[in-house]
């Protein structure tokens, strides 16, 4: 998180992605949040979140809403792209070994 200067945590950035499109009416829902649509029938909201129960809060108003969560990405503050994050970052496996017993 980063630090404020009257000492609070500004959280981070992120970008929802919501199958549907939702009216500006619904921009107060989530405020702080830009809302855009794209013509692929999608919504995307964009913007601060304080903490990780806020980004809670923000799904479960998306999840009562009935619209299809796609993607959450959080985004690199500086460029405002996603970010190298564990939130987005395909997780590598590795190969596990296993001992099996020899036949006599």
């Amino acid at each position: 998180m980063h630090e404020t200067t009257a000492g609070q945590h500004d959280g981070a950035r992120y970008e929802i992605r919501i199958q549907g499109h939702l009216g500006s009416r619904w921009a107060t829902l989530f405020e702080g949040m830009a809302l855009s649509t794209d013509p692929d029938g999608t919504t995307v909201l964009k913007g601060p979140v304080v903490d990780q129960a806020a980004l809670h809060g923000l799904l479960s108003k998306l999840r009562d809403i009935g619209l299809p969560l796609l993607s959450v990405t959080q985004l690199d503050t500086e460029t405002q792209s996603p970010s190298a994050s564990p939130l987005n970052t395909p997780r590598a496996t590795s190969p596990t070994t296993t001992n099996t017993p020899q036949g006599d």
